[in-house]
């Protein structure tokens, strides 16, 4: 069985390999031909037009890794990382919360702005920084049955995501696509956890900006919230 790992960057193909964390993250992880890369170079579409494509074009036995392009992938057993993380949930992320509360702004954020949920309700780790193995947030234990998940680094088997006819929401472009897809999985009794798998990712986030906060009423308002 084969990882795809499907990801959307606005940088051309050259620049990509050259100089993304991802890019090159692929390039040390180039050993295990289990792993394949579908790179959606110069993108200007939104993350689930190209997610959604994948979920659609891929093989019926293939694991899908959906991951920004700014992440280093610092563990060189992602396969089984992954491989392992999906025997056990439906969708597997690297952080995630237990819970789901009205109007909730963020995986980890319970109310605006940026204010963080209890810990005991938070799981996983991310680490942070513009180099690999960066500082490491840690959010709580893991692996952990999780009704959120952070949409760093989301996996699902092709096979379920098909059987159950989930998909990514295209009017979430690049803000709360991961939210949303959660709560889709979650309507359709998909089982969404956390798993330790050692990542860097290089940004922090883009909350309270315009776009952010268009999406977030976009989101509010396809929940009734």
């Amino acid at each position: 069985m084969k990882i795809e790992i499907i990801c959307a960057t606005r940088l051309p193909e050259i620049d990509f390999w050259a100089g993304s964390a991802l890019g090159i993250s692929l390039k040390r992880l180039a050993f295990d031909k289990r792993i394949l890369p579908c790179i959606a170079f110069g993108n200007q579409d939104g993350l689930p037009v190209v997610y959604n494509k994948r979920i659609l074009a891929s093989d019926d036995n293939a694991m899908l890794v959906f991951i920004h392009d700014d992440v280093w992938i610092d563990d060189y057993f992602f396969y089984q990382r992954i491989e392992d993380g999906l025997q056990h949930f439906d969708i597997v992320g690297v952080a995630g919360n237990r819970r789901r509360a009205s109007r909730q702004p963020a995986w980890a954020f319970i109310d605006m702005p940026s204010v963080w949920d209890v810990n005991s309700n938070l799981s996983g780790s991310v680490a942070h920084g513009k180099q690999p193995f960066g500082r490491v947030s840690h959010y709580g234990p893991a692996p952990c049955e999780c009704e959120l998940l952070d949409g760093v680094c989301i996996a699902a088997k092709k096979s379920v995501l098909s059987a159950a006819g989930c998909l990514f929401d295209d009017r979430f472009d690049f803000h709360f696509y991961d939210m949303d897809f959660c709560r889709s999985a979650r309507e359709k009794s998909l089982r969404l956890g956390t798993w330790p798998i050692a990542l860097t990712h290089q940004s922090g986030g883009n909350f309270g900006r315009e776009h952010w906060m268009e999406s977030y009423r976009n989101y509010l308002e396809k929940w009734g919230e």
